[in-house]
């Protein structure tokens, strides 16, 4: 009989995560009770929140205990069905985490239909991350044509979105990014007017140059030192989404130097700045529309999208140590 193998938080990390922090289980196939199906997965999202899900440390929602299955999006066959409307061979959106099957009710999944587009699209740039880049650049930073729009990880799966979405609304679009092949893909592929390497010794003149009227709006997915070279550039009344930090999710100390938090402070009080965090769990009520106008420009061609496939799940742990070191290109997902 087939078994259902499962990755595990085994360890809480410090610092980057390592193999060592996770483990494969392998159980016996779950059975689908009455109002119940079960899943088989295809895909498996791997996403930045997930280290921040692995720590104790308080968060938006609860972390992962130790012992317990890794959390995650994913897309998976209806195997067995005692759900009225869903049959064996339906494709579904659901969470059900690092693990090849998995029970479920019709609560907590949704029957996919992605219109003629690959369904991995779903996770992707019609999934959360498109969501969260939808939300974070029109809801909070409000591009205007004519401004200066920056996005951190400009070439992962939400900023690759927002600097896209950014330059269809008139807005002139600055992406960073790390290496000479991120950056040349976000340029010559996604359409951005420039992009700037933070690895490079001259990154925050680079950076200067290629933002010669300040910045207008920055989506933030990094933190660290790019967000305070960006936060240099900003001008008066700029809107600065805070979407993630994964450039200080694997730090367990505070960094070096003098206290930056006044003078933080004082630019967002003298140039009148509006920064928010924001999570996109609270703004799902903007999927509808999202999914009509981001759906459309995807159909069309005019917004492009590229995804970092990783072929089976005992390969996911090195793909997510992978992400967390930005080594992915777009989309990180897991085909199981």
């Amino acid at each position: 009989m087939p078994l259902n193998r499962r990755i595990v938080l085994a360890s809480r990390p410090e610092g980057l995560p390592t193999e060592q922090n996770f483990g494969m289980e392998q159980a016996s196939i779950p059975v689908a009770g009455p109002g119940q199906m079960l899943l088989k997965t295809r895909w498996l999202s791997l996403d930045p929140y997930m280290r921040a899900r692995m720590s104790a440390a308080k968060s938006y929602t609860p972390p992962i205990e130790v012992g317990g299955l890794m959390v995650g999006g994913t897309i998976a066959e209806v195997v067995e069905s005692n759900v009225p409307g869903f049959q064996a061979g339906d494709l579904v959106l659901s969470n059900s985490g690092w693990q090849e099957y998995a029970v479920a009710g019709p609560k907590s999944v949704h029957k996919l239909d992605t219109d003629g587009l690959p369904v991995t699209t779903a996770l992707g740039v019609l999934g959360m991350p498109g969501l969260t880049a939808y939300v974070g650049l029109y809801d909070i930073g409000q591009p205007k044509a004519g401004e200066t729009v920056v996005v951190s990880a400009a070439a992962g799966a939400v900023g690759s979105v927002v600097g896209q979405l950014a330059k269809l609304k008139g807005a002139r679009a600055v992406g960073i990014a790390g290496g000479p092949e991120k950056c040349a893909f976000v340029v010559e592929e996604l359409g951005f007017d420039a992009c700037v390497d933070y690895k490079a010794e001259n990154f925050k003149e680079a950076l200067a140059a290629a933002c010669p009227n300040g910045v207008d709006v920055y989506f933030d997915n990094v933190g660290g030192r790019v967000a305070e070279a960006v936060f240099d550039l900003l001008n008066t009344f700029a809107r600065v989404p805070l979407c993630g930090r994964i450039g200080n999710l694997n730090d367990t100390a505070l960094p070096a130097g003098p206290d930056r938090t006044p003078a933080l402070l004082s630019a967002i009080l003298t140039r009148r700045l509006h920064v928010q965090g924001f999570i996109v769990s609270d703004h799902w009520h903007r999927n509808d529309a999202f999914l009509e106008e981001v759906g459309a420009l995807v159909k069309s061609g005019q917004l492009r999208y590229r995804e970092d496939v990783t072929e089976g799940l005992e390969n996911a742990v090195p793909a997510f140590l992978g992400l967390l070191q930005g080594k992915n290109l777009g989309k990180a997902l897991v085909k199981l």
